[in-house]
């Protein structure tokens, strides 16, 4: 491979960011001149990885952290498919002039040759394609469904259940995209003709699919829907995770697992800052059963709070714990569907308990379900009992562990830093 002077976009969100750590370090450790663009305090994280670091300047900063301030009328949206058109408009259409301007300024001063961005970043697709350079495109949610790209049947339904199902699903999609999502596709090509860009039909996003070099998607075909057809860029590289140093991580509470029948893994990730959701439910469904642990991560969200509320001795309650250290002394995950942590409990065999809606996250939760590998509860918001019901089901039911066993033997088979990095060598 020749070396060559990578840009890595991303926006200011840790969902997105964080998953390509690890590959921008690995590209860096080949010998390229690897640099990062990206808004917000990620700058330092950038800056502690080794890498040089590129400021957004035009482009806003929107986040976990600041979004209900910016947008307190987001709160009042509950249908999932209208929160996604607010989020999408607001996070990730609207900065892109910003993204436009900030990257083509970065090209001025350190003319890249290659940029690998989020899938969100679509700043990033317009100056591949006004610069003409390559692009690199890396899925960090599931692989998105358009009508041209729907999953396959289910073999075991018969003829009729499955023109049924078919049918239902290119209903389901047809108005998701092409009728709810519509004014974000028009706002996205009105924006592409600002550039002098050509117009994409369909779904917006399926225009990183068409025009990125590559698109890397993190994960595993396993994990993913059965599909008749994927698009000739579409590369599955393994779970893209966040860069780790060379010295494993050890739980400091290792010893203390092993004296309880259970221990339950909770998290809604750093992006859902409501503790009531996840969290509470499950400290309250275990506050009373001195045989389970239950750890939380709360990525910084109410964490002294929830220890005085929750003193009990067989809680564990932090703001991060290194998953991988902890995972392998979990009997399960239960989570709101976070992509990057589902797919870590997948590598560790860990059936999963997912309640989540939002940001995507059904989708998440129903292939959790698709896979056999866990519970979705389909909701936001679950009660204590029934995620109590539900941790019981996935740990008496041993099913869930021998798919989950499965797919991580999977997941082993797919070095994704190495398998990423040679499709990209292959391109440039």
């Amino acid at each position: 491979m020749k070396l060559k002077r990578i840009l890595f976009a991303t926006v200011p969100l840790d969902g997105h960011f964080s998953p390509l750590t690890g590959l921008a370090i690995h590209l860096k450790q080949l010998g390229h001149d690897v640099r990062w663009y990206v808004g917000g305090h990620y700058g330092a994280r950038v800056t502690k990885l080794g890498l040089v670091h590129y400021p957004s300047v035009k482009a806003p900063v929107i986040n976990q952290e600041n979004m209900d301030e910016l947008f307190p009328e987001r709160k009042k949206i509950k249908n999932p498919i209208a929160r996604a058109r607010f989020d999408v408009k607001h996070t990730f259409l609207s900065p892109i002039p910003g993204y436009v301007d900030d990257l083509v300024k970065v090209h001025e001063e350190w003319p890249f040759d290659l940029i690998v961005y989020d899938l969100a970043c679509l700043g990033a697709l317009f100056v591949q394609e006004l610069l003409a350079i390559k692009g690199v495109a890396v899925g960090v949610l599931p692989l998105f469904e358009s009508e041209l790209n729907l999953p396959s049947d289910d073999p075991e339904q018969n003829v009729l259940a499955r023109s049924v199902v078919r049918w239902a699903k290119r209903a389901k999609i047809h108005f998701q995209f092409n009728m709810i999502m519509k004014p974000c596709s028009v706002l996205f090509n009105e924006l592409r003709a600002r550039y002098g860009l050509p117009q994409e039909p369909g779904f917006m996003f399926d225009a990183v699919f068409r025009n990125a070099s590559l698109y890397l998607q993190s994960g595993v075909p396993g994990f993913d829907y059965p599909h008749r057809k994927l698009s000739p860029n579409v590369r599955f590289v393994g779970p893209l995770l966040p860069n780790k140093p060379n010295a494993k991580a050890s739980f400091a509470q290792a010893d203390t697992t092993l004296k309880y029948k259970r221990v339950i893994l909770a998290t809604q990730g750093t992006f859902e800052r409501n503790v009531e959701k996840i969290i509470v439910p499950t400290l309250e469904a275990y506050k009373n059963d001195p045989e389970t642990m239950v750890i939380v991560t709360t990525g910084g969200s109410g964490t002294g709070a929830l220890r005085q509320r929750y003193p009990q001795t067989h809680f564990l309650i932090e703001d991060f714990i290194d998953y991988d250290a902890v995972m392998p002394y979990a009997s399960v995950y239960v989570t709101n569907g976070g992509y990057g942590g589902v797919m870590l409990a997948l590598q560790h065999r860990l059936p999963i308990v997912v309640a989540g809606v939002y940001e995507g996250k059904d989708d998440i939760a129903a292939r959790v379900q698709f896979n056999g590998v866990g519970i979705d509860l389909k909701t936001e918001t679950p009660g204590a009992a029934q995620i109590r019901r539900a941790v019981a089901t996935v740990l008496s039911d041993h099913k869930y562990r021998r798919q989950a066993q499965q797919l991580s033997e999977e997941f082993k088979s797919y070095p994704a830093n190495q398998i990423a990095s040679r499709y990209i060598g292959e391109l440039v």
